[in-house]
């Protein structure tokens, strides 16, 4: 066999192996309570208290609300005092669980004093880091943005930073325990160039790619964290969108994302969300940075405001 043949075999074999690896991961999620159940008890059995940032509206409430019906006590933190009050309510009616909040502006950096002073000692089996916000509610361009210099400080600490800092927190006492989840919150946007939502989209990818080196070094220690990657969920940050077949409500997303808790260190979600990304990630790059799809989708965004 000349070297040229063996080249074509080995190409041919990588993209074989590669396809297939596609297959299985979409075959498992399609009949994931097969592959990875979860037993009846299991969040319970990680802790007796869930800690979600972010929590007093949209994806982090629903996970909260979520939690606290598999029998959890559950501590939102949010920057808004009413907010999380209200939310607060809202959840120990509809579950009959403990609620507690904790008020606390992200963006900030004086705040992890006072969160840890309010969550020490406590069995945490559970963190939810879904605290994040947009630059600009309009996606542009990076220089187009309004008051740049804050916003990339408040990206940064909202995004990243309290991401890093609630691990921090809340990741020695699983360690020492050797039970915990961590889910943290990115976006599918995260897995393409993204211009005009440049920063938002790189504070993401800093998610993912935190999550995934975390999770090779702790999962020997008995703790799954995981990356939760949506599209479409129809919350305050997409201007609540009318849910359909790809927008999902904040409480679906959650139900189903909690399924796949079990199926790898990332996960979109949902079926429907999986096989966006796969198209997604299949659009040229030359596609997505040209001119005109940036014009069209920051169209989009601001006709799907206006409605």
């Amino acid at each position: 066999m000349t070297l040229t043949e063996i080249i074509f075999v080995l190409t041919g074999t990588c993209a074989i192996l590669v396809f297939g690896g596609k297959v299985a991961s979409l075959i498992m999620m399609l009949i994931t309570k097969l592959f990875c159940p979860l037993p009846e008890a299991f969040f319970t059995s990680l802790g007796k208290w869930a800690v979600i940032t972010g929590g007093s509206d949209g994806i982090g409430r629903a996970y909260a609300e979520e939690l606290s019906k598999q029998g959890m006590s559950v501590i939102i933190i949010s920057r808004n005092q009413e907010k999380l009050d209200r939310a607060a309510k809202k959840i120990e009616l509809k579950t009959g669980g403990k609620v507690k909040v904790i008020a606390a502006d992200f963006t900030k950096d004086d705040i992890y004093g006072h969160i840890t002073e309010n969550i020490e000692g406590l069995d945490i089996g559970v963190l939810v880091n879904n605290v994040g916000i947009l630059p600009s509610q309009i996606p542009c361009k990076l220089l187009e943005t309004s008051d740049l210099e804050e916003r990339i400080y408040d990206i940064i600490n909202c995004n990243v930073k309290s991401m890093v800092k609630m691990c921090r927190i809340v990741l020695p006492g699983m360690q020492q325990r050797r039970r915990g989840v961590i889910l943290n919150v990115s976006s599918g946007i995260a897995k393409i160039p993204c211009p005009i939502y440049t920063l938002y989209a790189a504070s993401k990818v800093f998610v993912e790619r935190f999550s995934q080196g975390l999770q090779a070094e702790y999962i020997s220690k008995g703790i799954i964290i995981q990356t939760v990657a949506p599209f479409g969920v129809s919350t305050a940050m997409t201007g609540h969108q009318k849910p359909d077949m790809v927008t999902f409500t904040a409480e679906e997303f959650v139900r189903s994302s909690l399924k796949y808790l079990k199926t790898g260190d990332q996960t979109y979600g949902s079926i429907t969300h999986t096989l966006l990304g796969r198209i997604v990630q299949s659009i040229p790059t030359w596609v997505l940075q040209s001119e005109a799809f940036q014009h069209h989708f920051q169209e989009y965004v601001k006709n799907r405001d206006r409605r």
